[in-house]
């Protein structure tokens, strides 16, 4: 793995959403090790220092660091121009930040749901819509949007994040197939449960079947990436269930998600 590792990072410009802590804090920490320069977004600035502070410790990294909460509206486009403000030239966008809810719609505050998709979907979209241009113009560059396997079935009980997880797939995926002839690499990366901070705020209900690692997830974005694939599902188990989930009558595939992430009474 530290063969894609080196090809992918090594003397590249690397900006990374949501990399306090989880997927994000992995692939820069990934980043970092093979000679990777890092931009690091996420809310918690305090947080985003002492990571920075790691890498350029460990790995003598150049580190950037942009305190910027992507739920609210135009905080993409204000990212963006920052980052062209300090000469900045991003080689490697990885559209990692998400919140995912759990409970049903009827109970759910509207300004919540607004800012799921805000985060999930249009901050995602608006990142690479003004970074994919400058990588094109310059025939190479990559974009690593992180989907979910909650993007292959309905998830009722989660019905806002599978949803928008749905749209990062598709919206990837096509993208991929537009990109092909410029130089550019497009993946979306479906984690299934993974061991981060996401379970704090959707809650352990959400949690189905043994959580893999950050690392895991890197690594099987690194080698999907090698194959030029437009999508990859991290983990055999995770595979086999979205590979599955869409042959199956919408019934069945909706009651077996139901029934997966169902809340737990009391």
């Amino acid at each position: 793995m530290s063969v894609y590792a080196t090809e992918l990072f090594t003397g590249k410009t690397v900006l990374i959403t949501g990399a306090s802590s989880g997927i994000g804090r992995a692939f820069a920490q990934r980043a970092a090790a093979h000679g990777a320069r890092l931009v690091l977004v996420a809310r918690r600035a305090a947080v985003l220092a002492e990571l920075a502070t790691e890498l350029q410790t460990r790995h003598d990294s150049q580190v950037h660091v942009i305190p910027c909460d992507l739920a609210i509206p135009g905080a993409g486009t204000q990212l963006h121009d920052e980052v062209v403000a300090a000469g900045l030239e991003v080689d490697i966008l990885v559209n990692n930040a998400g919140v995912g809810a759990h409970g049903d719609l009827v109970a759910a505050r509207a300004a919540d749901v607004v800012a799921q998709i805000q985060l999930n979907v249009t901050a995602l979209a608006e990142l690479t819509t003004l970074f994919l241009p400058a990588m094109t113009a310059r025939r190479q560059g990559t974009v690593i949007n992180i989907a979910s396997t909650a993007a292959f079935q309905a998830i009722p009980h989660m019905a806002v994040y599978g949803a928008t997880k749905a749209f990062v797939l598709s919206f990837t995926r096509a993208l991929w197939a537009e990109t092909k002839a410029t130089g550019v690499r497009v993946i979306a990366v479906c984690p299934g449960a993974t061991d981060t901070e996401f379970f704090d705020i959707a809650g352990e209900a959400a949690s189905v079947g043994r959580r893999r690692s950050p690392g895991d997830v890197v690594d099987t974005a690194l080698r999907a990436l090698h194959r030029h694939r437009p999508s990859v599902v991290d983990g055999i188990s995770n595979a086999a269930v979205a590979m599955i989930s869409p042959r199956l009558p919408a019934r069945v595939a909706i009651g077996a998600a139901e029934r997966s992430v169902r809340p737990t009474a009391g």
